[in-house]
């Protein structure tokens, strides 16, 4: 197992807020260092780039990113510090300033940076504060150090909308990549070398790391099947979790798709399967994403349910027994009449120029632009 380094004193110092999420956020370097092996703005070759991630302990973190496609090479190092050349040895006293880091070069036309966002915020706890895992210290930060300008406002999204399925404020450092070392040969395909070795990632994020970004080879053949107790904790966020395994509802309009209206597909946050399109959304007025219909009602089990002193019917996807929310019979007339009033937590959405690769071709048919959004008042 790794060193550990229990700091008594944290200092959290220039942070910003953005709705719920609390994270460091700095536009530009702000000192520079000849001697840095890397620099801000570094350069990158045709077809490539760079982004920092710090995770907490490197050397899971170096094992996910290196299993998505797309991704050309990982590198294990000290970022953003105070020191010049430092070792393992200094970084582990906890006073260098350097976070444990991993350079991820990858392909922009094989995987975008919000995808790589999004799987890296399912490897942390992003509300821990210097401690992921087993693994206390400021070495242990949750950290994005971007190298592009235009890097920017996707980070900025994507902490907002995690912020969303948090009570607790995010606490990942987002600032400029102002230098950063290549740790110790040893450091580098560590769990490679190692298979057995200390890892605060659970090893079915590496299968899903695996799996994310590779393209269908056809739709027809797909199928899909509910994750063990065990993966779903592990793989959702605990609002993801406690909405579709607990019944839980989310806060209305302080949830991420209630003001989505993009053409896509939005499927079950817990198998992958499809079971709602852009064209039957509508805006309900309610807080939740409301849709007029499923894309099959074969998809969904509708249930009784009178808890809470009230009569409503539960919506539930019959693949991965996931509570969806409710369905009413106050929605738009012109479009059945049906509301379906769903939790955001319990979907995920795909837009339609993304649907293709990620496997979701033979649904864009069903996406169609709507002539206007209709409204029920309700």
């Amino acid at each position: 197992m790794k060193k550990i380094v229990i700091t008594s004193v944290v200092c959290l110092i220039g942070f910003a807020l953005m709705g719920s999420a609390v994270y460091r956020v700095v536009s530009g370097s702000k000192h520079s260092n000849k001697n840095n092996n890397v620099m801000n703005n570094e350069k990158t070759t045709a077809g490539s780039a760079i982004i920092y991630f710090a995770g907490g302990c490197f050397w899971g973190t170096e094992h996910f990113f290196k299993q998505i496609q797309g991704v050309s090479t990982t590198e294990v190092g000290y970022a953003n510090g105070h020191i010049e050349n430092p070792t393992y040895q200094q970084v582990v006293q906890n006073n260098t300033g350097f976070a444990e880091t991993v350079k991820v070069t990858y392909d922009p036309e094989t995987v975008d940076l919000n995808l790589l966002l999004d799987l890296y915020f399912k490897t942390i706890d992003p509300t821990s504060l210097n401690k992921q895992g087993n693994d206390r210290g400021t070495q242990y930060r949750t950290g994005i150090y971007y190298t592009q300008d235009e890097q920017l406002p996707l980070i900025k999204h994507a902490i907002a909308t995690v912020a969303k399925q948090y009570a607790q404020p995010i606490v990942v450092e987002v600032t400029p990549l102002e230098n950063f070392y290549t740790a110790e040969d040893y450091h580098q395909d560590y769990l490679d070398k190692n298979p057995n070795g200390y890892c605060h990632i659970s090893p079915a994020l590496f299968e899903l790391a695996r799996k994310a970004n590779v393209k269908k080879e056809t739709d027809a053949t797909q199928t899909y099947t509910k994750p063990d107790a065990a993966t779903l904790r592990k793989t959702l966020t605990p609002q993801q979790y406690a909405v579709t395994q607990e019944n839980a509802t989310e806060r209305p309009f302080e949830n991420e798709y209630n003001d989505e209206f993009r053409e896509g597909i939005y499927v079950d946050i817990t198998t992958g399967e499809p079971l709602f399109v852009s064209t039957d959304k509508f805006e309900s007025g309610c807080g939740w994403p409301s849709f007029s219909k499923p894309i099959n009602d074969s998809l969904i089990d509708e249930l009784q349910d009178n808890s809470f002193g009230m009569r409503r019917t539960e919506v539930r996807s019959k693949t991965g027994d996931a509570h969806l929310g409710h369905v009413f019979n106050d929605g738009p007339k012109e479009k059945g009449g049906l509301r379906y009033c769903i939790n955001s937590a319990s979907l995920r959405f795909i837009p339609k120029e993304d649907m293709e690769k990620e496997g979701y071709a033979k649904y864009l048919p069903l996406v169609k632009p709507a002539d206007a959004v209709a409204s029920s008042g309700h």
